[in-house]
């Protein structure tokens, strides 16, 4: 009688702890698909609006932006509705393959992507003639659309039973089947995701060792000497006496070394001091996608590990808390770039305050002037 009284009053329990469970769950994923519509659509509309930010290194963050926009849109309110629906699908087999086939097509565009940009920071860094010559907007949309073939290449397979889309109920989505490897055919899918994402950052690290390397590397500074036959001494001296000349602290005839060399104009000298700042910036950008990059790691890592625990240990039984947290990150990776894109990539923050004054209480002027 004891043990029926408290298998009684646990039972109320359950239920108010499930219903709770769901409650959160719903508020979460809303939360998720708000700031994910909301944040990549912003981010979007800067980009196409604001012509400073037509670039390739943002064409490819506006391509990552509707792609979290899609995903957000089309696939988590179906996790929305299992979750209502008590973890269970009530649509039809095709439309469970449609959704997971979308999530995993999401999922690979964002690694190809972030692999490719971070060989295209590498380039803007360390080969930055050959970069800024060859990165232009058709090579761009030449690489995402390669982007997008190399996704579709991975997440299309399953639709026709190469490995298995249907609804997981622990995960209360449509996704990969992951079973024992004896009688899984999905390992290859996950190895290539993480070798994609090893190599990624890879790169950077490669590209972080260039610029220690060259840390202490300054820009070129104009040390004046004035002399008036031009006659100079010790190594690089004529050298020395055309930079001095065309820097305008030179007196007398031009020196035999720019006879018959046109002189660069003020314009060309101005470009010439810019272009330490745009190293610099190069970098802000090559760090704020680096920081995408390690947040696409962090929030996708628990995940997979739980993958790889089903693909090869028999039997795996994982606690739920832990796969159904392990779940949502992967969600939150929809709605977390554009705050990671806006936090460490000042140039995106003073272009949103520009062209969305609304935004912001205090308006800043964006160009200098003065009164006459």
């Amino acid at each position: 009688m004891a043990n029926t009284s408290e298998f009684g009053e646990s039972l109320p329990s359950l239920q108010n702890y499930a219903i709770t469970a769901s409650a959160l769950k719903l508020a979460s994923l809303g939360l998720i698909i708000c700031v994910g519509l909301a944040g990549n659509g912003a981010l979007s509309l800067l980009v196409l609006k604001d012509t400073t930010l037509h670039k390739a290194p943002y064409y490819f963050l506006l391509d990552l932006c509707l792609a979290d926009v899609l995903r957000s849109a089309v696939c988590l309110p179906f996790v929305m509705a299992s979750v209502q629906r008590g973890s269970s699908w009530a649509g039809s087999v095709l439309c469970c393959k449609l959704v997971a086939f979308l999530s995993v097509l999401f999922c690979f565009h964002v690694a190809f992507l972030l692999f490719c940009v971070s060989v295209t920071r590498y380039m803007a860094i360390a080969h930055h003639r050959f970069y800024s010559k060859r990165m232009t907007l058709c090579t761009s949309l030449a690489m995402i659309c390669a982007v997008w073939t190399l996704s579709l290449a991975m997440a299309f397979p399953p639709v026709f039973d190469v490995g298995t889309y249907k609804f997981i109920r622990e995960e209360e989505q449509c996704i990969f089947e992951h079973r024992y490897i004896k009688a899984n055919d999905t390992l290859g899918f996950m190895l290539m995701l993480a070798v994609i994402v090893s190599t990624t950052h890879v790169v950077y690290m490669k590209m972080l060792c260039f610029v220690y390397d060259h840390r202490k590397m300054k820009p070129a500074q104009l040390v004046p000497a004035i002399s008036q036959n031009w006659t100079f001494h010790g190594p690089g001296a004529t050298g020395q006496a055309a930079a001095n000349w065309i820097a305008g602290f030179g007196r007398g005839p031009i020196p035999p070394t720019l006879v018959g060399i046109r002189q660069a104009s003020h314009n060309g000298a101005a470009r010439r001091l810019l272009v330490f700042d745009e190293f610099k910036m190069e970098k802000r950008i090559g760090k704020m996608y680096y920081m995408i990059t390690l947040s696409f790691l962090v929030l996708w890592a628990p995940y997979l590990i739980a993958c790889y625990a089903r693909i090869f240990v028999k039997g795996a039984a994982l606690p739920q808390v832990y796969l159904t947290a392990a779940v949502w990150m992967t969600f939150v990776q929809a709605g977390a770039n554009p705050i990671i894109s806006l936090l460490f990539n000042k140039e995106l923050r003073v272009r949103l305050r520009a062209c969305f004054p609304w935004c912001l209480q205090t308006q800043t002027p964006m160009e200098p002037y003065c009164v006459i």
